[in-house]
């Protein structure tokens, strides 16, 4: 009796070891559904830029579009501007290296808010040839963006306009100089650098609102606060380009002592 009670006791434990090491998958039940494994389908999709010089408008509006709005959006509310508007307006002030952004729908344009010029070569008075490294002034638009710049993004400024050739032909100044941008970083030579954040906002908004809707006036300082009077080293043209500078800056709001002073 020993001996047949100790061969069921060991077949009970050969058994239980069996049981407890097996990995067998477990038997389905008549009747039920075999479940399937999850796969999925559909993965979530994502955007790899290419590299730059690669890089076209809507790459940008891709990569920076979605940040550069959700920090203007604010600016725009608060001046009841809706966003993207309808026009803009930029004022370059090279004394106080300040770049006003100006809006509007309908009406009086707004002012938004203001940038700091991180740099901007040269001195006081319009740029006459090419190499003279003037920042020039002006009444100007947007004629290009430029995703795959040197400087992160830049904005191409219609430089030289009808009033800068026909005084560059009236004094037999055959190269007035080209090339004119905004752009990003902190390096000029002729041009707003304006910062790599700042850029990205001006560059977004331009292209939303479309070159075709933007203005950007240079001045030498802020008309509204200290007349503009050529030195009497620049060329007799200048005063007349100086009163067209003041009366465009002056003509944007009424209001732009008040506006400015929440600055």
């Amino acid at each position: 009796m020993k001996s047949r009670a100790k061969i069921i006791a060991v077949l009970a434990l050969i058994e239980l070891l069996g049981a407890c090491s097996g990995h067998k998958p477990v038997a389905q039940k008549a009747g039920t559904a075999a479940v399937k494994p999850q796969v999925q389908t559909n993965p979530i999709p994502y955007y790899l830029p290419p590299p730059i010089g690669q890089r076209t408008q809507e790459d940008i509006l891709h990569i920076y579009g979605n940040y550069a709005t959700h920090k203007l959006k604010p600016y725009f509310t608060k001046a009841k501007v809706s966003y993207p508007p309808r026009e803009l307006t930029f004022i370059a002030l090279k004394q106080e290296m300040k770049l006003e952004l100006w809006a509007r729908d309908s009406g009086e344009f707004q002012f938004i808010r203001n940038y700091d010029v991180q740099a901007a070569s040269g001195v006081s008075g319009p740029k006459l040839r090419q190499g003279d490294k003037q920042v020039p002034e002006g009444i100007y638009r947007i004629e290009g963006l430029n995703p795959n710049s040197h400087y992160h993004l830049s904005m191409k400024i219609n430089y030289p306009n009808e009033f800068d050739l026909f005084h560059a032909w009236q004094e037999g100044r055959s190269k007035p100089g080209s090339d004119i941008f905004i752009h990003g970083d902190a390096v000029s030579i002729g041009c707003l650098a304006m910062g790599d954040e700042a850029i990205e906002e001006l560059f977004v908004l331009t292209a939303q609102v479309g070159a075709e809707n933007v203005k950007v006036v240079i001045a030498p300082r802020d008309p509204r606060f200290y007349p503009l009077e050529a030195d009497a080293n620049l060329p007799e043209w200048t005063t007349e380009l100086y009163s067209m500078i003041s009366r465009e800056i002056k003509a944007l709001s009424p209001r732009v002592n008040s506006a400015k002073t929440g600055l």
